[in-house]
């Protein structure tokens, strides 16, 4: 029976494949080549035909993750929204929706350690992600005057922080279980405090 990546013809997905459901599984570090190896259905010395090791594997789980995640992310800015405000809360959203359906993915790219600076692609792929938020950062400030206005990257890199933590605390496994507040409802609050808070939005009468 010929080995099951060879058979998919496409030995090196096969091999992401199978380390993207170890990584959801055991976590980024709980696994070895030889497993992701066994689990594609080849031998641990072809894995080193398209990678030379496990952290080779985890950068490509990664780098797919980040495209995946910047279409995503783009297609929630772009989305013909009402608002610049709707249109920010929206990112907010995919950020989550990303981490509930792409779990190897968010684990490989945000958990595993793997250096951006490693992989020019990489750095690249998640550079355009974060760079939606930038933008959509920049035009909700733009009615503050220049001199008043807080750096977007700033506050965009806080929005990220705040998605990030609301993943790992509240929307890993069971969403919602640990919190007395769907995720995403705790996300859009967090956002909303935070952004009245730099005067970005009016405040709630």
């Amino acid at each position: 029976m010929p080995k099951r990546g060879y058979h998919h013809g496409n030995l090196k997905q096969a091999l992401v494949d199978a380390t993207l459901k170890l990584i959801e599984g055991k976590g980024p570090s709980g696994f070895t080549v030889a497993e992701a190896a066994k689990l594609a259905g080849v031998t641990p010395a072809a894995v080193y035909r398209h990678f030379e090791g496990r952290e080779a594997l985890i950068a490509e789980c990664a780098l797919q993750g980040h495209r995946i995640f910047g279409d995503l992310m783009e297609h929630a800015y772009a989305d013909g929204h009402p608002s610049a405000l709707a249109a920010f809360e929206a990112t907010g959203r995919a950020y989550l929706a990303f981490a509930r359906k792409f779990p190897g993915h968010y684990m490989a790219m945000f958990e595993s350690g793997v250096s951006l600076q490693s992989n020019s692609q990489l750095a690249i792929a998640a550079d355009r992600s974060r760079g939606v938020l930038e933008r959509a950062a920049e035009k909700l400030s733009e009615h503050i005057p220049p001199h008043k206005r807080p750096p977007a990257t700033m506050f965009s890199a806080h929005i990220w922080a705040l998605s990030h933590g609301v993943v790992e605390l509240f929307a890993r496994g069971n969403p919602g279980a640990k919190a007395p507040f769907p995720p995403d409802d705790l996300l859009e609050s967090g956002i909303g405090i935070y952004l009245r808070g730099l005067g970005l939005i009016p405040q709630d009468k």
